[in-house]
């Protein structure tokens, strides 16, 4: 598939892995700070483009979520973009709240590198 192909692919073209899913980086739209990696499927990225809500597959609970659906915590999306192999999303949103069920803003809230934390 030539690169000019791969630009205008259909959600049914993206590359899911063995289990039907595909990993979703959510990025804040407009300071484009990263909040939060998920895991989607086809039905769940169809949910999402339909509401403009994000919804996810849950691995460990074998069942969709939609983010903020208890906490209030939603994330309203500005866009959705597929990488250069088509095997992985950038889910561009508005987040409401904090984007982490700890409350954080964005679950990349610790570092590694001593010292590095604002």
């Amino acid at each position: 598939m030539s690169d000019r192909e791969r630009d205008n692919l259909g959600p049914e073209e993206l590359s899911f892995d063995e289990a039907g899913l595909i990993p979703a980086v959510v990025q804040q739209y407009d300071t484009l700070e990263v909040l939060m990696v998920a895991y989607m499927n086809r039905e769940s990225l169809e949910k999402t483009m339909e509401t403009k809500r994000t919804w996810f597959w849950s691995r460990s609970r074998q069942k969709y979520w939609m983010k903020g659906e208890s906490s209030g915590c939603v994330q309203e999306v500005k866009d959705v973009r597929y990488d250069c192999d088509a095997d992985c999303l950038l889910v561009m949103v508005d987040q409401r709240g904090g984007a982490c069920h700890t409350g954080q803003r964005t679950c990349f809230y610790r570092s590694l590198v001593k010292g590095s934390e604002k």
